[in-house]
């Protein structure tokens, strides 16, 4: 069973900067292409960041050059570096498997993918 715990979110003010982490478990992780989402309140689901097998990524046009995505294939472990942080980044944030090893951008990652449980990002002073 595909199983995806994010941990790492809070509460930070503008410009500020958190790490989320994904704990991947019940299938090799290494071999596929992983990816963020995020869905705000009262919005739709958002691609935010993907990471193919090789270590290849890709970024929405809103978070790109303030986010991060990497990946420790040893430790089945994804992560995310939010940088620079805006009130309009503030959402629940989701890891999710990606549907093969290459394919790590935006349609990669609709609604039916597998994902966790989620981790709050809040972005407020």
């Amino acid at each position: 069973e595909v199983q995806l715990v994010e941990s790492g979110g809070g509460l930070v003010q503008p410009g500020g900067s958190l790490r989320l982490s994904c704990a991947a478990s019940g299938f090799t992780a290494s071999i596929y292409a992983m990816g963020w989402v995020r869905q705000a309140p009262g919005k739709g689901l958002e691609w935010v960041s993907g990471i193919s097998r090789d270590g290849n990524t890709n970024y929405a046009a809103s978070v790109k050059g303030r986010f991060t995505i990497s990946r420790d294939n040893a430790k089945n472990t994804l992560y995310l570096q939010l940088n620079c942080l805006e009130a309009e980044d503030t959402a629940m944030y989701y890891c999710a498997k990606g549907p093969d090893a290459i394919c790590y951008n935006s349609w990669c990652f609709n609604t039916n993918r597998p994902r966790g449980q989620g981790t709050q990002v809040t972005v407020s002073s």
